[in-house]
């Protein structure tokens, strides 16, 4: 009896254990990276420790990185029920209600943010709940919000309701008046132009998007026309606020917001690259190149797609990845000449300065470019990686010619004939005007101080790579100009430790110099 009476306790005491195990290797996966595992673990600990906060909360940042919806409504039940559930949950549970088109559940939602810090987002929401369900969506809006930004979203948002309300002219005219210059005044057209196309007003959406003329207008084809539903105004505004949060560092609010315009409207791209970029920034690279592979290839967003996984790849280093996209889009004949310059600085970063060079060539040959200094720099960097210097010192005049006073051209032009052997009193007053221009790049101090080395004048040396290597630590060569200059000046203990600090973060193909240099000095 007393044998049978333990085994339910014993059973409860295994299946916390169990959980408690699912919870951590959760977080270790999750600390790996490895996103979908976690996933599956914090499934297991959510069912195994029913009611635990802290194991529902991880599972429900989690499963806003991987895109779980199971996971995600179970997490934020149970953060519910314990009343921990955070303040961006709603947005999530919104989504989801929004595109079920339940506007009990809806409304639920929008009350809970109106009891929070997203209360701004509380009106505008309405107004959409208030069109959906058949009412004067206007009326909601009637009183002005004293905060600026809720102002801003209330403006945005009657305007787009204008139009969802057939008043064409009103809506396009008070959406005129709040337009800016920036990404969001973009994002604002296309969805303008997209409930246009969706009441068949097709002239007034291809002049939402700025007429013929405009590089948007190319797209109109593949704009996706879009019918009045409280699931298209949340996107709106989830995107709207994700986009004004893109600009500072990312955070759970980022990822919750791109989540919630998803769940809310699925084909939504701009939101798609709203939340690749949000992880890509946290360093879950693979999870936001997934993300990324959800664009619509035939879409409105598909060539920035193609921009942003390039960008991701090339963040961390995967440059023959990058370069797989890069060299297709960069084909044909008529090629844009962004296409171009990202192939050739792909390769240049990848260290196949000779393929890059022909590319910067093309570039070049076209009237576009060639008045421009940036593509004769970079290539100049391909034809002087290549082993062609005096090639490379033609392509940096020709830059010189076009920016006499850029700093980067100087710095590049000096140091190469510094290093070369070319005329030093006149690389040094090259170096000099470059680091009068811009005294604050560690690149172009460090130059300066080299050629000071070079030309043998230690002392002046000295105290520009220190200032140097102090503002770049990451940079190896550098600390290594600072190393060599500390052995010149009979200072072996900190020479050492610099080519040390440098053989740290140096490429694998100057670790080999660093190390001879540490055991046997100069």
């Amino acid at each position: 009896m007393g044998i049978a009476a333990a085994t339910p306790a014993l059973a409860v005491s295994r299946t916390a254990e169990s959980g408690l195990l699912a919870y951590l290797a959760a977080r270790a996966d999750d600390a790996d990276g490895d996103g979908s595992e976690a996933v599956r673990r914090y499934a297991a600990a959510l069912a195994d420790t029913p009611g635990n906060s802290e194991v529902a909360l991880h599972a429900y940042r989690e499963a806003l990185v991987v895109g779980d919806d199971r996971l995600l409504d179970r997490a934020i039940a149970t953060l519910a029920a314990q009343g921990a559930a955070p303040p961006d949950a709603a947005l999530v549970s919104l989504g989801a209600a929004a595109r079920a088109r339940d506007l009990a559940a809806a409304n639920a939602a929008i009350d809970r943010l109106a009891g929070g810090q997203l209360v701004i987002l509380a009106a505008p929401l309405r107004a959409w709940a208030m069109q959906e369900r058949g009412g004067d969506a206007l009326d909601v809006l009637a009183q002005r919000p004293r905060d600026s930004v809720a102002r801003r979203l209330d403006e945005e948002s009657r305007a787009l309701l204008l139009i969802a309300r057939g008043r064409y002219d009103d809506g396009v005219a008070a959406l005129r008046a709040v337009l800016g210059n920036d990404q969001a005044a973009i994002d604002l057209r296309i969805a303008a132009a997209r409930l246009l196309r969706g009441a068949g007003q097709d002239e007034r959406a291809r002049a939402m998007l700025g007429g013929p003329a405009s590089p948007l207008a190319a797209l109109y084809d593949r704009l996706p026309a879009a019918k009045p539903s409280l699931a298209f105004g949340a996107a709106v505004l989830f995107v709207r606020l994700a986009d004004d949060l893109a600009a500072g560092d990312p955070g759970p609010m980022s990822i919750a917001l791109s989540r919630a315009a998803l769940r809310a409207e699925p084909g939504n791209d701009r939101a798609r690259l709203l939340l690749a970029d949000a992880l890509s920034r946290l360093d879950r690279t693979d999870r936001a190149l997934a993300v990324l592979d959800g664009v619509d290839k035939a879409g409105v967003y598909a060539a920035t797609a193609n921009a942003a996984r390039i960008a991701i790849l090339a963040g961390v280093e995967r440059y023959d990845d990058a370069i797989a996209i890069a060299a297709p889009l960069a084909q044909p004949q008529d090629a844009p000449d962004v296409a171009l310059a990202t192939l050739g600085d792909l390769l240049l970063a990848a260290n196949r300065p000779k393929e890059a060079a022909p590319v910067y060539r093309r570039l070049l040959d076209r009237p576009t470019a060639t008045v421009r200094w940036e593509p004769w720099l970079q290539y100049a960097a391909s034809l002087d990686g290549g082993g062609d210097w005096p090639a490379a010192r033609t392509a940096l005049l020709r830059a010189q010619s076009i920016a006499p006073d850029e700093p980067a051209v100087l710095n590049y032009l000096g140091y190469g004939d510094v290093t070369h052997g070319g005329d030093v009193p006149k690389a040094l007053a090259l170096l000099e005007r470059a680091s009068a221009l811009r005294p604050t790049d560690a690149a172009i101090t460090d130059s300066l101080g080299w050629a000071w080395y070079r030309t043998g004048n230690v002392a002046k040396a000295l105290p520009l790579l220190e200032r140097a290597a102090q503002a770049s630590p990451d940079n190896a060569e550098i600390g290594e100009h600072l190393g060599d200059a500390y052995w010149a000046a009979g200072r072996r203990y900190e020479a050492r430790y610099a080519w040390r600090a440098a053989q740290v973060v140096a490429d694998a193909k100057d670790r080999d110099r660093l190390a001879t240099k540490i055991a046997e000095g100069l």
